[in-house]
């Protein structure tokens, strides 16, 4: 038996590098649960948790994630074999209800543990990867048009992105398919363009915005209307005025099952922490790959270490449809990982060492932690406030 002897959490606060503009809320930093769990055998493994705008866009936030893990999850760590990471899960599952994104984050370290331990990669506990690259889209997210278009052209010509996701649904319909529209034009055939609700719509105002969209060459749309409306998701799908794909609705294999035999989506946007950890999202795929729906690499806008832990899962997939959105790192102004993530030519390189294949940087971890004194204080500025 392998004890795990310590279960470290640490609260980490990123600025971003612009605000970042949804329909929920607007992001001007990322708050990160990292979780070290510390083993007897001198491994030590990683995970995290985070979420988009702490409590706006679900029920799980970071600092309650550290909370429900501290209190709930310790006990039962401590009183595991690490070497057997499914016994684990299967113990929270008994205990603990819900809490998906914490119990993603548990998950993932005991795999990078394990995958440490054992010299292997964590994508070859999941079937092995069939796959050594990812393809990455960009959200554009400012809000502006004209800063859209320029972001985007830059992201072309230095060959980093070439699919890109628009944030909509806090402007009237037709000024929001007016500014997806004129990116559209401006990128043409050079770009992707899709874009993502998060559930703003009412399912009358889908419809409408859905023909729209088709009509000024929007590709996908994403989440248009509440999750809880999976009838509506249904009839919207039956139109079949444009691809739409189910995300927030997507809580795990049961919702994913659901969605197939309603045919209520023809894309499902896969998150790891959403899912409910790495094995439950491979779950996920099989339901979709035996409904014959789409995928599509899904993020909760993670840092390092959880973009890497999605990563290793959607490397397995054999098809990606859409892509991923694994661009989580490059929306910080601070690196956390000792060697960055290598994107370029449109993708993201899956890392291939034992484990998750990274390594955090202590000193930029020590410095963005929360509680830490020597840390100034992140602050809006008054004119990006309201």
């Amino acid at each position: 038996m392998i004890a795990v002897e310590k279960v470290e959490t640490i609260i980490v606060d990123v600025p971003t590098i612009r605000p970042h503009v949804l329909a929920m809320t607007t992001m001007y930093r990322q708050t990160l649960c990292i979780v070290r769990l510390h083993c007897c055998d001198g491994v030590v493994g990683i995970g995290e948790a985070t979420t988009i705008g702490g409590l706006a866009y679900g029920e799980e936030s970071p600092e309650g994630i550290k909370l429900a893990i501290d209190t709930y999850f310790s006990p039962i760590l401590l009183a595991g074999d690490a070497s057997r990471p499914a016994m684990i899960m299967a113990a929270l599952d008994t205990s603990i209800v819900g809490n998906h994104f914490a119990k993603c984050a548990i998950e993932t370290a005991l795999l990078d543990a394990q995958g440490k331990r054992c010299g292997m990669a964590v994508s070859e506990f999941l079937g092995g990867r069939a796959r050594d690259s990812l393809p990455v889209l960009w959200t554009l997210a400012s809000g502006n048009t004209a800063k859209d278009i320029a972001e985007a052209e830059a992201m072309i010509a230095c060959r980093r992105h070439n699919a890109f996701k628009l944030k909509i649904g806090k402007r009237p319909v037709a000024d929001d398919v007016a500014h997806v529209g004129a990116i559209k034009k401006a990128l043409g055939d050079k770009a992707s363009i899709r874009v993502d609700v998060n559930m703003a719509w009412d399912e009358t105002t889908a419809l409408k915005g859905m023909k729209m969209l088709a009509d000024v060459g929007c590709d996908l749309v994403e989440q248009p209307i509440s999750r809880n409306n999976r009838a509506g998701m249904e009839r919207l799908r039956a139109a079949g005025v444009i691809p739409i794909m189910a995300d927030e609705a997507l809580r795990g294999p049961v919702d994913a099952y659901d969605h197939a035999v309603r045919g209520a989506a023809d894309v499902f946007a896969v998150k790891i922490e959403q899912s409910g950890g790495l094995i439950a999202a491979k779950a996920v795929q099989a339901i979709a790959d035996a409904a014959g729906v789409a995928l599509y690499g899904g993020t909760m806008l993670e840092a390092g270490v959880g973009t890497v832990a999605s990563a290793h899962v959607f490397a397995t997939f054999g098809t990606l449809s859409f892509g991923t959105e694994l661009f989580g790192p490059l929306l910080l102004t601070e690196e956390i990982l000792e060697t960055p993530l290598t994107y370029g030519d449109f993708v993201l390189q899956v890392p291939s060492g034992p484990g998750l294949g990274i390594t955090l940087d202590e000193d930029r971890i020590a410095f963005l932690r929360r509680d830490a004194l020597s840390r100034p204080t992140i602050s809006i500025p008054a004119a990006q406030k309201g």
